[in-house]
C-alpha cells in the first residue's frame, strides 16, 4: 500500500511538472517573457553601417546591453544632416508582436530588413528593396505592411507576412506626388505612416511639403485606393500620429508645436479638428503610455504630456514633464516605462510613469552613437 502511494505521488508530480513544462514553452512560444523579459530595441542608423541594438528591460526599467545585429543595410540622414534627428520620422523601427518580428528600414541603401525575435535573439530573415527612395517609416497591421518612401516625390509601398517572412505585395505602390530630393530635406519629408486601428485605412503625414495628412482606403486585397484624401493639417507641420481610444486621430504638428485631434470620417475626410500646444518648440513625436500622451520637443530639450477628453480636446498636463538629453526624438514603451532616444549625443533616456501621468526619470544608456533614430519594444 506504501509502494502504490508513493507511485501516485510520483506520477503526479511527474505529469503537474509535464504540464508546468508545456505551459512554460508555450507561453515563451507566444511571447516570451516569462523566460526572456521584456526587451527595447534600436536603431543605429549609422551611415557606414545600420544595427539594432538589443536591451533587456529590468524589472525596475533600467536597461542591459544583450546584443547588436547588423541590417545589411546602410543608416541614412536627411538634408541639411543635423545629428539629433537624422531619419526626421517616427517609426523607422517597427515590432510585430503577433508574428514575432522586427521590421528595420536602411534608409542609406533603399531597403528594409527583417528580423525574426526570439527574447533579445534576432535572426536577420532578409534584406528587401523598400520599393522608393529613403525608407523612413513603417506600419503593420495584420499581415499587411507598407514602407513610406521619404525621398524623391515619396511613396507608400506594400508587403506581405507569410510564414514570418515579408514579400512585396504586387500593384501596391502608390506616389505622393511630392517633389522632395533624396535625401530629403528635414522639413519637407513626409514623416509618418500608419494604420487605422481597424486597418480600414493607410495615413501619411507629409509635413512641411503641404502640411497635409493623406488617407488611403485599403482594400480588401491588401491594395490602396488610387489616390488618398489629402487633408490640410489644423496647424502647420504634421510629424507623428497615434490614436485614441475611440478611433480619433492624434497627431503632433510640430509647426505649432501642438497636438491635434480629428474625427476620421468613412470616406477618408478628416474633421472635427481640436487643437491644444505645449508652449515648447518643435513637437514632432508622440505616444500614448496608460492613458496618457507624451511628445518629444526636440529643439527644447524637453518632453511634454497631454490628455485627451471624450470630446478629443487634448488638454495639456505638463509643459515640461521631464528634461532629456539634447535632442529628444521617437519613443517607445514597455509596461509602465517611457524611453526616449536622442539623437545629438545617442542615448536613451528612461522613466517611469505613473498613475498620474508623472515622469520619475530612471537612467539613460550612453553607449550608441550619435544620429540613432528608431525604437521599439516587445
Amino acid at each position: 500500500m506504501t509502494h502504490r502511494s508513493a507511485l501516485l505521488a510520483l506520477l503526479t508530480a511527474f505529469v503537474f511538472a509535464l504540464v508546468g513544462a508545456q505551459a512554460s514553452f508555450a507561453h515563451d512560444d507566444h511571447g516570451g517573457h516569462r523566460r526572456h523579459g521584456h526587451v527595447v530595441f534600436v536603431q543605429t542608423n549609422e551611415l557606414t553601417g545600420n544595427e539594432i541594438a538589443v536591451y533587456r528591460r529590468r524589472h525596475d526599467g533600467s536597461l542591459q546591453r544583450a546584443g547588436t545585429y547588423a541590417t545589411g543595410g546602410s543608416g541614412g540622414a536627411a538634408a541639411p544632416g543635423t545629428e539629433s534627428d537624422r531619419l526626421a520620422s517616427q517609426g523607422s523601427l517597427a515590432y510585430d508582436r503577433e508574428h514575432k518580428l522586427l521590421i528595420a528600414v536602411n534608409a542609406g541603401s533603399n531597403t528594409i530588413s527583417v528580423f525574426r525575435v526570439r527574447g533579445p535573439r534576432l535572426t536577420l530573415e532578409s534584406v528587401l528593396p523598400s520599393g522608393g527612395q529613403f525608407p523612413a517609416s513603417i506600419a503593420v497591421h495584420d499581415e499587411l505592411v507598407y514602407v513610406l518612401n521619404a525621398g524623391g516625390a515619396g511613396s507608400v509601398q506594400g508587403f506581405r507576412i507569410h510564414h514570418r517572412r515579408l514579400s512585396p505585395l504586387t500593384g501596391s505602390a502608390r506616389s505622393l506626388g511630392l517633389a522632395n530630393s533624396s535625401p530629403p530635406n528635414f522639413l519637407m519629408s513626409p514623416g509618418q505612416v500608419g494604420f487605422t486601428p481597424d486597418g480600414g485605412r493607410l495615413l501619411v503625414t507629409t509635413k512641411a511639403s503641404t502640411s497635409s495628412i493623406d488617407v488611403f482606403q485599403v482594400g480588401a486585397d491588401g491594395r490602396l485606393s488610387a489616390a488618398p484624401v489629402v487633408n490640410p493639417s489644423a496647424t502647420p507641420v504634421p510629424f507623428a500620429f497615434t490614436f485614441d481610444p475611440v478611433g480619433r486621430l492624434v497627431s503632433g504638428e510640430a509647426g505649432a508645436s501642438s497636438v491635434t485631434t480629428y474625427r476620421i470620417e468613412a470616406g477618408g475626410t478628416l474633421t472635427d479638428p481640436k487643437s491644444a500646444g505645449d508652449g515648447q518648440a518643435a513637437l514632432c513625436w508622440i505616444l500614448k503610455v496608460r492613458g496618457f500622451y507624451f511628445v518629444s520637443n526636440t529643439a527644447s530639450n524637453n518632453l511634454s504630456s497631454f490628455t485627451i477628453g471624450g470630446s478629443g480636446q487634448p488638454t495639456l498636463l505638463a509643459a515640461v514633464a521631464a528634461t532629456t538629453n539634447p535632442g529628444p526624438i521617437d519613443l517607445a514603451s514597455s509596461g509602465d516605462f517611457l524611453y526616449a532616444e536622442t539623437g545629438t549625443n545617442g542615448t536613451v533616456d528612461g522613466f517611469h510613469v505613473g498613475s498620474d501621468g508623472d515622469l520619475t526619470p530612471i537612467g539613460s544608456v550612453d553607449d550608441l552613437p550619435p544620429g540613432i533614430e528608431g525604437i521599439a519594444a516587445s
